[in-house]
């Protein structure tokens, strides 16, 4: 049946602990890559949702800018904060940042024509 196999039982069982030896090389990498897999997906399904929002905090520590959760602007200084603290900032006149627009996200439009004296003709 397979006649390109060695003829001897000597050469045929040397060639069986080859590939054994093969065979649990590859059985040990299969069970790595098994084990790392599980990890990165028990580390995803672990990972804390971001915040909704943040707040970017000044070298003083007071409130710079308000950026949704998501943002990839925020520096180092933040915190997170509920959506109606992140509007009263924002109505205090703490900006929002222009690349997220958390205002818009919560629905805040025109602040600046909020804060600006109004004149009448």
């Amino acid at each position: 049946m397979f006649d390109d196999l060695p003829p001897d039982l000597e050469r045929l069982s040397t060639l069986r602990v080859w590939h054994a030896m093969w065979l649990a090389r590859i059985d040990r990498k299969i069970e790595l890559l098994l084990k790392s897999q599980a990890e990165q997906d028990h580390g995803r399904r672990a990972k804390p949702k971001p915040p909704e929002w943040i707040v970017e905090l000044g070298v003083g520590r007071p409130p710079v800018q308000i950026h949704r959760g998501t943002c990839y602007m925020p520096g180092k200084r933040r915190r997170p904060v509920e959506q109606d603290e992140a509007r009263r900032l924002l109505a205090d006149g703490t900006s929002a940042c222009t690349h997220c627009r958390p205002d818009a996200h919560l629905g805040i439009i025109d602040l600046d024509r909020l804060t600006e004296p109004h004149h009448d003709a």
